[in-house]
């Protein structure tokens, strides 16, 4: 494998290339000659680069892990995808039927490697990048990677996914208590907890599903602490899956989506008010365009209606042993699980190009480029009702068609 200079590239450190002088960050023409790398390994990236060699377009794929995939494989041990199997494979190779409608983790990290072989991916392992930058000359994109690597790309698509960061709140206290305490990236499954007693923070899909399996593997007590009642919809309803439904309303006005949410919420999910669950007031879909996805029911519903899991106030602060709800009920539970979500993390990558806006997130994602930054690119960093894995395919070809498009333009633009 080799760079857009013709050295090799490798997941062994290189000797230090000698520093380029500093450049101010401005808007890069876009390179024909160079390679487009991938910052990321994982469904993102891997369709990114397939969509791209698809039009002719050498991409070659940087992981930091010595896998690809990591962050699927760190996930907990019972994690389903809450999309459907025909509606999740990535560009140019169906997910096997022998998975599943609902792919297991294990059945999609080995869908990610088999994609990658079937389509032989340009993928160096072992290399983080830490920082992009405007190319020297002018063209193209700088990357600073591991072992001192400078590697320069006619244009970069970040990859590194929405789940990059674990994010763990910094409540009071939180630095001096002395129990158990984990960010849900560390939880795999319920063994350890067999027979404790455990406090699950944050009502999203991960949070939800694991206190079913907390529930289901034997810990003595789970309580779930909410802040904000989240819609919560079934998985699928007479065969009918929700992910259908988003598909269908995603461009259709929030009002009105808010609006046939309702009775259909009633309809297909009991009413948890007398257990701490009352419906929410904001219209579902209003939540989602906010950053909220529902929670898709794979046992909660059930499992709070029987008083297996316990609905309690949102965490305040840490006192010594004990954990302060917003209520001001005081509990000392054996660990404390916190289901708070996570970052981008791409400030250290790209912050200093002003493509992020003040959550952190890209500007622009899919095909279109920043305005100050043509060339560079960025898939996986909305959570969309109609299933993240689908946009992942669906932009992986708005990128390609994107760099191929400009490099075309840029070509004629010699010729002429």
């Amino acid at each position: 494998m080799a760079d857009s200079q013709g050295s090799p590239v490798s997941a062994h450190p290189a000797a230090p290339a000698t520093p380029a002088a500093p450049t101010t960050p401005t808007a890069p023409a876009a390179s024909a000659d160079r390679p487009v790398y991938v910052v990321g390994g994982g469904p993102g990236g891997l369709a990114a680069a397939y969509a791209l060699r698809a039009r002719g377009v050498r991409a070659v794929v940087l992981e930091r892990s010595d896998r690809i995939g990591a962050s699927w494989r760190g996930h907990y041990d019972r994690l389903h995808l809450h999309t459907t199997r025909r509606l999740s494979h990535l560009p140019g190779l169906p997910i096997p039927r022998r998975f599943g409608r609902w792919v297991a983790r294990d059945d999609l990290v080995r869908y990610l490697e088999k994609y990658a072989e079937h389509h032989a991916l340009e993928i160096v392992t072992g290399v983080e990048v830490s920082r992009i930058d405007p190319a020297p000359d002018g063209t193209g994109w700088l990357l600073h990677a591991t072992g001192g690597r400078r590697l320069t790309g006619g244009a970069v698509v970040v990859a590194t996914g929405h789940n990059h960061t674990p994010r763990l709140p910094d409540w009071p206290g939180r630095d001096t208590y002395p129990g158990e305490l984990l960010h849900a990236s560390a939880y795999r499954n319920a063994r350890p907890y067999a027979g404790r007693d455990v406090l699950v923070v944050g009502i999203g899909n991960t949070g939800a599903e694991i206190a079913v399996d907390l529930v289901e593997g034997g810990a003595s007590r789970v309580r779930l602490a909410v802040r904000t009642v989240p819609h919560i919809v079934r998985r699928s309803t007479a065969g009918w899956a929700a992910q259908y439904t988003g598909v269908l309303v995603r461009r259709l006005p929030v009002p009105l989506v808010d609006r046939l949410a309702r009775p259909l919420a009633r309809l297909s999910v009991p009413d948890l008010s007398a257990h701490g669950l009352p419906r929410p007031d904001t219209g579902l879909y209003s939540r989602v365009r906010q950053g909220a996805i529902p929670v898709q029911d794979v046992g909660l519903i059930d499992a709070v209606r029987g008083g297996r899991v316990e609905i309690v106030a949102a965490v305040e602060r840490f006192e010594d042993r004990k954990v302060v709800l917003a209520d001001g009920t005081r509990l000392e539970p054996d660990a404390v699980i916190a289901a708070t979500g996570y970052a981008p993390g791409l400030e250290p990558l790209v912050g200093h190009l002003g493509v992020l806006d003040p959550r952190g997130r890209p500007v622009v994602h899919g095909g279109r480029s920043p305005h100050n930054a043509p060339g560079l690119y960025f898939t996986g960093f909305t959570n969309p009702i109609s299933g993240m894995l689908r946009e992942l395919a669906r932009d992986a070809r708005r990128i390609a068609r994107a760099v191929a498009d400009s490099r075309e333009l840029n070509v004629s633009r010699l010729v002429v």
